[in-house]
């Protein structure tokens, strides 16, 4: 049994093939998919795809590179969004300062603004991050955080890893950790507490090896978790089993 907990099988990507992608993941033993949203309009098309598959179960928010088309409805918009029953979390939320820091204090707004939603409705926080730990630490160190926080997609250095430790934060990896040139990302999976990692595709990207390059999807969760389960050298099944159960704890699923 895996979860893929977190993909975009709302994106463009999927229109083609979407039913088929989701039968797929299903079949090869993936009893749980939760699909997240960037923007106001992929968030209500996760719902959508929550309530027509039952696997499925959808997160809403603006990613931090989707910010700049915001304005002020736009939070008003995720929130009456979020209390559909089918949503399990708010994000992706976060900053993101890769290829430019354009709109860095609306990203920074944005985030201060999903975390109190989060809070509100008492959901865990899906975080974003990019070239901008010191100021997502910064932010969280100000801001009272909801019960349960994870940094998806983790790619941060071990400065971050520790701070996510001591916060009890929980990290989740992608294909990123079948790379040859991740070796970063093993150490910090090898060193980090086992109740507090999980497992994703970030679907459509970043398909682990042996797919990379290929348009990723959510029947391919199983590569990460067993590579994981590899680097800290458990027996597969029951790993498994813990990380399936880390993340139906996570989300309340």
């Amino acid at each position: 049994m895996y979860i893929d907990t977190h993909c975009h099988l709302n994106f463009t990507d999927f229109d083609a093939d979407r039913s088929l992608v989701i039968d797929n993941a299903v079949t090869q033993g993936i009893v749980s998919i939760i699909d997240v949203g960037t923007n106001v309009d992929s968030s209500r098309c996760a719902i959508e795809l929550a309530y027509q598959y039952e696997q499925i179960n959808a997160v809403v928010g603006i990613h931090p590179s989707e910010v700049k088309y915001a304005d002020s409805n736009t939070m008003k918009k995720i929130a009456n969004l979020a209390e559909e029953s089918k949503v399990v979390g708010i994000g992706e939320t976060g900053l993101d300062f890769y290829y430019t820091k354009d709109f860095m204090q609306k990203q920074k707004d944005f985030l201060v603004m999903h975390i109190q939603l989060a809070g509100m409705l008492n959901l865990p926080l899906i975080v974003h991050q990019r070239n901008s730990r010191d100021e997502i630490i910064e932010i969280f160190e100000k801001e009272k955080l909801p019960e349960k926080v994870v940094f998806h997609c983790f790619g941060g250095d071990n400065l971050l890893a520790e701070y996510c430790k001591i916060k009890g934060f929980y990290i989740s990896f992608t294909g990123i950790i079948t790379f040859k040139r991740s070796d970063d990302i093993k150490n910090i999976c090898m060193n980090y507490p086992d109740d507090r990692i999980m497992a994703e595709t970030d679907a459509p990207f970043l398909s682990p090896v042996p797919f990379r390059g290929k348009r990723n999807e959510p029947s391919r969760v199983r590569y990460v978790v067993e590579q994981m389960s590899d680097i800290k050298k458990q027996d597969r099944k029951n790993f498994c089993e813990k990380i399936c159960s880390n993340s139906k704890r996570f989300f309340n699923i």
